[in-house]
């Protein structure tokens, strides 16, 4: 998805981050600590999908507001439940397991919409981990990484896309003739469901994701 013309808004001081996590005790305390040192981060809100691990319990150690679902919703779900959380008028998706994220690229994802350049950014690895950027090179559009004006996506139902929802806030985003700013985030990558979950288990989490996302596309 390439930059599309739009109507920015006027610019704001800050912008939420919201992070969905299902069971990243082990790895969301390294991206918290990356949005609370970003300049133009007002909240941070981790949304626990779920979790059977300490996720909840990492976040509130480390001071930010904790959004607990009582049962696994996927990322679609836990996106919308962050977003309701929040009333600020520019919000920013992070996934919970990066590998190499600094308060400076938060800056970097937020700052065009923030200052009213842009209606939404999409934030794309390079120079991190090789996997995870020839992912990105392949399929752009799919990444986890953005900040939006929270005007433009609260009545999308994110909450039925589960692993889809990058797809349909794509095509949410190009309907309203947003203007789409891509965001080259240097040296940071992302852990592959196959180390969190083990070879088979993480590969069939993989194949049920790619389903999911599929889906969407051909919706």
């Amino acid at each position: 998805m390439g930059d599309e013309r739009g109507t920015t808004g006027a610019a704001v001081t800050g912008a939420a981050v919201i992070i969905p996590a299902y069971n990243e005790g082990a790895r969301i305390g390294w991206v918290i600590s990356a949005a609370l040192g970003a300049k133009l981060v007002s909240d941070v809100i981790v949304v626990s999908d779920g979790s059977t691990d300490n996720t909840a319990d990492v976040a509130r150690s480390l001071g930010v507001r904790v959004v607990e679902l009582a049962r696994n919703r996927g990322k679609g779900g836990a996106m919308k439940a962050g977003l309701t959380a929040t009333s600020d008028e520019v919000v920013a998706f992070i996934d919970a397991d990066l590998v190499g994220l600094m308060p400076e690229h938060v800056d970097e994802l937020v700052r065009p919409v923030v200052s009213g350049e842009a209606d939404a950014t999409l934030g794309v690895f390079e120079g991190g981990r090789p996997s995870t950027t020839l992912a990105q090179k392949l399929t752009p559009g799919l990444s986890g990484q953005r900040a939006v004006r929270a005007a433009l996506v609260r009545d999308v139902p994110m909450e039925d896309a589960r692993f889809g929802v990058e797809v349909m806030l794509n095509r949410h985003l190009a309907s309203c003739g947003a203007t789409v700013k891509r965001v080259v985030l240097h040296g940071v990558s992302q852990v592959m469901k196959e180390e969190k979950r083990g070879g088979f288990k993480g590969f069939a989490a993989r194949l049920r994701m790619y389903w999911e996302i599929v889906s969407h596309m051909k919706g």
